[in-house]
């Protein structure tokens, strides 16, 4: 199935006076690949710019853009079109024998490959994570698909709460509060897969919730950039695993950026110089619209 889909994203800061800027880097072009196929792209600044496109190494595409002038607002506006591909759910990667069960046993060359999703990044001082992490492998439940699916469940527990400020919290205080940000709650579960032996990578991008089409809202995170995970199975690849909604097939989740940890998967971040009591604050406004449905011209 595939969905012919149009992205707007545009951030809005305001200030008392004008302000001078640095250099902005931007993550907002959604990844190309099997799952995703680009039509066009445009990005627009309200204060004059430079702009050009870069790639970090992962792969990801930044926008960067140096401004001329200084202002008392700066909107950037990005709008992307584009065909999204999906899957009907896990049984379409059938697994390789070696990833049935915990641990996963990964090649030498993918250890190479893999080894920076595999180590632990945050750090656990009380233990609480680890505690965790035993939960989804006690006794005899060790197969691979239940216990990623015992993980992605057990955040139903959690409470979602929106925050203004920035970063992600660590894992220890989500797990300890019971709440937090759809990228507190991909950080916990990538930290905890990651001490099982799973390779896992944070990613960044956007929700295509279908009742928005309808005036509704269905989903968490969306109307907004939404953060999951990806978890690498012998045999299927890297599977996106979204805790926030218990998703983990379909055209749904959109990426945008991968990283290894949060900090690496900025949507936007950038500098600007005046007086710290001249910023008035942001606004974001997200639409993840589909517009109509793709067919391949090459089908006949």
């Amino acid at each position: 199935m595939a969905m012919l889909g149009e992205i707007s994203h545009t951030t809005t800061y305001r200030y008392a006076t004008p302000v001078t800027f640095g250099t902005h880097r931007a993550m907002f072009l959604p990844r190309r690949g099997a799952s995703a196929r680009l039509l066009s792209w445009s990005v627009e600044t309200s204060v004059p710019s430079t702009i050009r496109w870069v790639t970090d190494s992962r792969t990801n595409a930044i926008t960067v853009m140096d401004f001329s002038e200084p202002s008392s607002e700066l909107k950037i506006a990005f709008q992307v079109r584009g065909v999204y591909f999906g899957v009907k759910g896990i049984e379409a990667f059938p697994l390789e024998s070696r990833a049935d069960e915990v641990p996963v046993q990964y090649t030498p060359d993918e250890w190479t490959d893999l080894a920076g999703y595999l180590r632990p990044h945050a750090e656990d001082p009380d233990g609480s994570v680890a505690a965790w992490t035993k939960n989804f492998v006690a006794g005899d439940q060790d197969q691979t698909i239940d216990v990623l699916q015992r993980m992605l469940s057990s955040f139903r527990s959690f409470s979602y709460c929106a925050r203004d400020t920035e970063g992600t919290q660590s894992p220890s205080d989500t797990l300890h509060k019971r709440s937090g940000t759809c990228r507190d709650f991909a950080w916990l579960m990538i930290e905890t897969l990651r001490r099982l032996g799973f390779a896992a990578r944070f990613v960044s991008g956007y929700l295509y919730d279908a009742a928005l089409d309808g005036g509704a809202v269905g989903m968490t995170g969306s109307g907004a950039t939404h953060a999951w995970l990806q978890v690498f199975l012998p045999g299927a690849g890297w599977l996106d695993y979204d805790p926030t909604n218990s998703i983990s097939a379909g055209f749904d989740l959109i990426p945008v950026a991968i990283a290894r940890h949060p900090g690496q998967a900025i949507p936007l971040a950038g500098s600007w110089i005046g007086d710290a009591k001249d910023y008035l604050g942001m606004s974001i406004d997200v639409a993840v619209r589909k517009i109509g449905e793709f067919r391949d011209p090459s089908e006949g």
